[in-house]
């Protein structure tokens, strides 16, 4: 069913959806759910748009139940942290790309569906600052790549020379068209250069950002969760297995005593936080990331501090 051009603002999350069907329907679902609550605001009144967002709620309805054992649908704070890792290792493929100087269409791809997987983070919430310029940036590279290789020249590489007080427009200069049909990010070897980026360690769920440069992307600094090896490929971003939390944030009183801290429901929130970080980390034998997360919190639970 063809988007009606009210909500043309949302076509892209969609077909990131459609790509993902099989590959990560975790992915797919909140690209569905975003464009859903997106397409209310932009229009639910004219015939053709209610008849377009009734069979998407459909389809989300059919989505959930079939994934009804997931708990990155069945707990927003689990679904949050896949989403923003899944966002991040594209980001990060593309930056690490970009700064080698490996200009192609597979790493534009990777930065502009990035900024698109930032956008549908906000299912769940106000965006964080650094998700902002995270998106910022990754939407500019993508229009600023494009657009270089359309005329035929060479992208400075970095963020040397961007403007990150703008924002790329999806329909200014850059419209994610050049991958609408049939588009896959599957990188070849001699895409990838062979040759990875210089490695940059980061520490997953620290305000601090990178544990290396204090920024490595000009005024962007990596969100918290960021910590996929500096080689990921594109084809290699698969979903993070989630191990099953044991309490959700929904399901607590306003606080609970334990011992003589009194934590709140958002402690307990931030906790499984650290604790999901933690386990992302470990997927990549990352143990002091790990360590890390799992110090804090622990430090959150026992002292109500972080």
């Amino acid at each position: 069913m063809a988007v009606p051009a009210q909500l043309k603002a949302v076509q892209h999350h969609l077909r990131t959806a459609q790509e993902h069907e099989k590959r990560d329907p975790v992915v797919a679902y909140y690209c569905r759910l975003y464009a859903m609550q997106t397409g209310m605001k932009l229009d639910s009144k004219t015939p053709e748009c209610r008849k377009f967002l009734v069979k998407l709620m459909d389809q989300l309805e059919s989505m959930k139940m079939e994934l009804s054992d997931n708990d990155s649908i069945t707990q927003e704070v689990v679904g949050n942290a896949h989403i923003e890792n899944y966002a991040l290792k594209m980001f990060l493929y593309a930056d690490n790309e970009d700064r080698a100087g490996r200009f192609h269409k597979n790493m534009i791809k990777s930065f502009y569906t990035a900024s698109l997987l930032l956008d549908v983070l906000s299912v769940f919430g106000e965006l964080s600052d650094e998700n902002i310029q995270h998106r910022k940036y990754a939407r500019w590279k993508a229009a600023y790549i494009h657009n270089c290789l359309k005329n035929g020249e060479t992208p400075e590489a970095g963020p040397t020379g961007m403007d990150l007080d703008q924002e790329a427009d999806g329909d200014e200069g850059f419209s994610g068209h050049a991958f609408s049909q049939g588009g896959s990010f599957r990188v070849s070897s001699e895409d990838a250069g062979g040759a990875a980026a210089p490695g940059i360690g980061f520490t997953a769920g620290s305000e601090s950002g990178p544990s290396g440069p204090p920024s490595i992307f000009g005024n962007v600094h990596v969100p918290p969760g960021a910590h996929a090896p500096a080689n990921t490929p594109a084809d290699a971003v698969k979903p993070v297995p989630t191990a099953r939390t044991t309490a959700h944030a929904a399901d607590l009183p306003t606080g609970q005593q334990q011992g003589d801290v009194r934590l709140s429901a958002e402690d307990f929130t931030k906790a499984q936080k650290y604790c999901k970080y933690a386990g992302s980390a470990l997927q990549y034998e990352d143990v002091p990331t790990a360590v890390h997360n799992l110090q804090k919190a622990l430090k959150l639970l026992t002292t109500g501090k972080e």
